[in-house]
């Protein structure tokens, strides 16, 4: 760890407090009102947009809903079909297999009898 010779401050301020930069002519902090304070004033004040300013944030609200319901869903489904079509799948293999070997079985058994019956026959 290097040294830079500086001293560490007395006390660290808040994230909303301001604080002078050593070297700048700024002014004493500001402390921050209480959340309260903060939170009535914000109902107190509504903002007023524009009409289209106001449509255009909706519409930006809503495609990102949109978005993050799309990936939930996705994700969802993708959690809850990953399953079923693993289950399908092995289910439909081990069927295969069972067709696949019968008709084996039969082509064989086919194919012997008519060996067997070219021996046979002068």
């Amino acid at each position: 760890m290097s040294s830079t010779g500086s001293v560490p401050p007395g006390r660290v301020p808040t994230l909303t407090e301001v604080v002078a930069w050593p070297g700048s002519a700024a002014k004493a902090p500001v402390p921050a009102p209480p959340v309260e304070a903060q939170r009535t004033e914000a109902v107190a004040a509504p903002v007023h947009m524009p009409r289209m300013a106001e449509d255009q944030m909706i519409q930006r609200v809503l495609a990102e809903v949109q978005r993050q319901v799309d990936l939930m869903l996705e994700y969802r489904m993708r959690e809850v079909l990953t399953p079923l079509f693993n289950r399908a799948t092995d289910s439909l293999i081990r069927d295969a297999r069972g067709e696949l070997a019968s008709a084996l079985r039969d082509l064989v058994a086919r194919a012997v009898a008519q060996e067997l019956s070219r021996h046979r026959s002068p």
